[in-house]
């Protein structure tokens, strides 16, 4: 059987690797529909050997379509997701809008599948945060194994996660840098060349911002309610790939050796962890992988059950794209997908 996806946002990071997972993947479709505001209709998008002509999705008639892809930002899915669902397709959104909402479900496929078993009552499925997405990836197999009780995680985010104006940005500026040409900012509160940026979204009354807010809450939604975590976000100039130092505290011991054994072993991890010069993995590595990678496993000597761990991913696919086209995966494996009228 196959189907027929429409992936909106698609001229976008997230949407145009959408469209490259699913092609990649082979993933059954019958058409691709490739939307965007207006300001992008007629352009040629790309679909494995395929061109795509974008079309606006203001105008575009979701009847028949069974899946649509979502990466148009937060306002837009505020507004086209459950007209989309309610015209016949299942919505899988990367936006944050409906991460918390009760009933959506907020999937990451190798750790908390089952919960698409149950009803999908406004017919969307939430994708998580890029972060949180590769954090739960690594830590699923080991809270399974000793229970996690706390989780103490720094991010060192790369600029795609901010957009394609983000990339350009950090190009120019360093661009910039090397020609002794003035440093221009516009998408970042400072200079992201050859510095790193403490800050990622707004500030909230606490003094954390929406970014490490969303890590923990969104943290005990997909893997536990009673894990608590507190994080740090960090922009870093790197053009793609998501890094994170985790401090991981246990209820029950559980040794590096073991932890290493249990990851070797956990779907969508890889573990590359040789305690010498190069033994790890860093983003640049990371960049157009699936996998989540797991580095620098030991033991955390400030807490009775802790361990130290390094994980980095491709957060274009992982942290988005090919965690959306997952869930569609396990929605017709589990034959949970009905075709649209």
């Amino acid at each position: 059987m196959s189907y027929k996806v429409a992936v909106v946002g698609a001229t976008g990071n997230v949407g145009r690797e959408m469209l490259n997972v699913l092609a990649e993947r082979k993933f059954p479709v019958s058409e691709v529909v490739a939307l965007a505001s207006t300001r992008s209709v007629g352009k040629d998008i790309s679909f494995g050997d395929a061109t795509l002509k974008v079309k606006a999705l203001e105008y575009y008639d979701f009847k028949g379509t069974d899946i649509a892809l979502m990466s148009a930002g937060s306002a837009v899915s505020k507004v086209w997701a459950q007209k989309i669902a309610d015209a016949g397709a299942l919505v899988i959104d990367n936006a944050s809008h409906f991460r918390m909402d009760r009933q959506v479900p907020l999937v990451v496929p190798e750790v908390n599948a089952h919960v698409l078993e149950t009803d999908i009552k406004k017919g969307i499925i939430a994708n998580p945060n890029c972060a949180i997405a590769q954090l739960v990836v690594a830590l699923k197999p080991l809270h399974d194994a000793a229970t996690i009780k706390r989780v103490v995680v720094s991010t060192y985010q790369s600029v795609s996660g901010a957009g394609k104006d983000a990339m350009d940005e950090l190009f120019r500026q360093t661009r910039a840098v090397f020609v002794a040409d003035p440093i221009e900012t516009e998408k970042f509160t400072k200079q992201i060349a050859f510095n790193v940026i403490p800050h990622i979204q707004d500030f909230l009354d606490s003094g954390y911002t929406n970014e490490e807010f969303k890590m923990m809450v969104e943290m005990q939604k997909i893997l536990d309610p009673n894990i608590q975590l507190t994080a740090t976000c960090v922009r870093v100039p790197v053009f793609i790939g998501h890094s994170e130092a985790v401090n991981v505290e246990f209820e029950r011991p559980i040794t590096a050796s073991r932890a290493r054994e249990i990851l070797r072993e956990a779907p969508g991890v890889l573990v590359v962890d040789k305690r010498e010069d190069g033994g790890y993995i860093t983003p640049i590595e990371a960049a157009g992988e699936d996998a989540t990678y797991v580095s620098r496993i030991r033991k955390d000597p400030t807490v009775e059950n802790g361990l130290a761990l390094w994980v980095v991913s491709d957060n274009l696919r992982k942290g988005a794209a090919l965690n959306a086209v997952q869930i569609a995966e396990c929605l017709i494996n589990r034959k949970l997908l009905k075709k649209a009228a």
